[in-house]
């Protein structure tokens, strides 16, 4: 009788440790499906980041040349303007067909293109083409909201991609830089606006 009621009063403990073993299988398969997850997230975004890289040595050269003589460029910029932002930039490349900016979607940084060409539309309209050392994205910039039309690229396009936050802590650093990124960036919105200008109808008389 006392072997029995020994063995009863170990029955509870043998209950805790099975239910204490179950819950323990339970938190590993979830952290294992955890891990899993965040594998396969990796896996699925590394196609996307392996195309975008600090540009240096010849490339950064090269988009410094192209940014600061286009004919279509930030025209107020300095050589040293150009320098600090192309610093800050990560370049990036698109295939033809493919889209460097979608209407509608929230936009955090600017594009500078720096080879190939693209062609803006909206609501499927084509309004312009842009092509190296021009930018896009600079009217979600200035609102601080959505793109305002659709870039798709016409060839291959290479381009630099600045972020938000590297900008405007640029700003900070040189008041001066930002005043003329400003000046040369309504002078660019100016201009767009009259080659659109230009292609409409004249009214009827």
């Amino acid at each position: 009788m006392a072997i029995l009621a020994g063995f009863k009063r170990l029955e509870p403990r043998s209950r805790e440790r099975r239910t204490l073993k179950r819950h323990c299988l339970v938190t590993v398969q979830n952290y294992g499906f955890l891990v899993f997850s965040f594998a396969t997230v990796c896996l699925a975004n590394r196609g996307k980041n392996s195309r975008m890289t600090a540009p240096s040595g010849t490339d950064r050269e090269r988009a410094l040349r192209v940014l600061s003589t286009a004919n279509h460029r930030l025209e107020y910029l300095t050589a040293n303007d150009w320098s600090l932002l192309v610093d800050k930039a990560m370049s990036t490349s698109v295939k033809k067909g493919e889209t460097l900016l979608r209407q509608g979607e929230h936009l955090d940084h600017i594009l500078f293109v720096t080879s190939g060409a693209a062609t803006i539309q909206v609501y499927a309209t084509k309004i312009a083409q842009i092509g190296p050392g021009e930018i896009c994205g600079e009217m979600a910039f200035l609102e601080g909201g959505t793109a305002t039309a659709t870039v798709t690229a016409d060839q291959d396009v290479s381009a630099l991609k600045i972020e938000r936050t590297a900008l405007s802590d640029l700003f900070e650093l040189f008041p001066h830089l930002a005043s003329r990124f400003y000046r040369s960036l309504a002078v660019a919105l100016s201009r767009r606006l009259r080659e659109q200008l230009a292609v409409m109808p004249a009214p009827k008389k």
